[in-house]
């Protein structure tokens, strides 16, 4: 089943069955309540890293902080040795990852169908083959009020497939107004990002959310990233843009073109409250 709400969409599928969305909800968790001198032999601010602990992503160019801990693993297509993953979440994010893929493999298909293109046009372009699966821990919060668990933003992504615990808070904003997100036990939120927004010309649009804090807690969530590749210094960077079988003289294009490093620098100088595409409108 499958829900629509602007830019993010609500999905229930048996593809994710009661005890693996269960289990990886909970052990996720359970690598956050771990001893803080355990986890700080994961911590780093090198998004590259294929396993990283860390509280902001954002923490020294935001003008406030978010009420939340970060932990992450780079699984791609092509996922990680096992043994390097950490113990509590290994087995799960290797059955949990595989799962989302080949979800993300058929939204993508759809979503390809939905503007007009042939359904292995975003496949083919590699946007199914890197995954970053981010475990969110957002403790209880004595006061509430003087902050959030993650401020407004769009995801710098073609993609995010988002698990919730029943605690909520997700919001997105529809129409200038905070809509709630109730979640629904082994329902899927899935949220178009800001690269699909560009490569779609417009036609589909990136979704700003916000998480709110409460004094319920912890608030657990799992998100999978599909993102472009992580770049070195020496890559060759291909500038990406509308895609052309979108262009027409009626449909000219909405968006400048731009490198995915370019784009990722300014997403990140700007903080993640920032509209990250606003710089590229034509």
């Amino acid at each position: 089943m499958l829900v629509k709400h602007g830019a993010s969409f609500r999905l229930s599928t048996m593809e994710f069955p009661r005890l693996i969305w269960k289990r990886c909800l909970l052990l996720y968790g359970r690598f956050h309540e771990q001893d803080a001198e355990v986890k700080k032999e994961f911590y780093t601010r090198d998004l590259r890293n294929k396993t990283l602990f860390l509280s902001n992503f954002d923490l020294f160019l935001a003008p406030v902080v978010s009420w939340r801990d970060t932990f992450g693993l780079v699984m791609d297509s092509i996922p990680p040795e096992p043994e390097s993953l950490h113990v509590i979440c290994r087995d799960i994010a290797m059955v949990y990852s595989k799962k989302v893929h080949r979800l993300g493999i058929t939204l993508f298909e759809l979503l390809s169908e939905g503007i007009g293109l042939n359904p292995n046009h975003l496949k083919d372009m590699e946007c199914a083959e890197r995954i970053t699966i981010i475990g969110q821990y957002y403790p209880a919060c004595p006061e509430p009020e003087l902050t959030l668990g993650a401020r407004s933003h769009s995801d710098a992504d073609f993609m995010t497939i988002l698990l919730q615990d029943q605690i909520g808070g997700l919001q997105v904003l529809h129409e200038n107004q905070w809509v709630d997100v109730p979640p629904i036990p082994g329902a899927l939120i899935v949220n178009i990002g800001d690269f699909l927004q560009l490569l779609s010309n417009d036609k589909l649009k990136s979704v700003n959310h916000r998480v709110i804090a409460k004094q319920e807690g912890p608030r657990i969530s799992v998100a999978c990233f599909f993102r472009t590749k992580f770049f070195e210094p020496g890559d060759d960077l291909k500038c990406d843009g509308p895609i052309k079988e979108l262009l027409s003289e009626e449909n000219p294009p909405m968006i400048k073109e731009t490198t995915a490093q370019d784009f990722l620098k300014h997403y990140y100088s700007k903080g993640s409250g920032a509209y990250a595409l606003l710089h590229l409108k034509l």
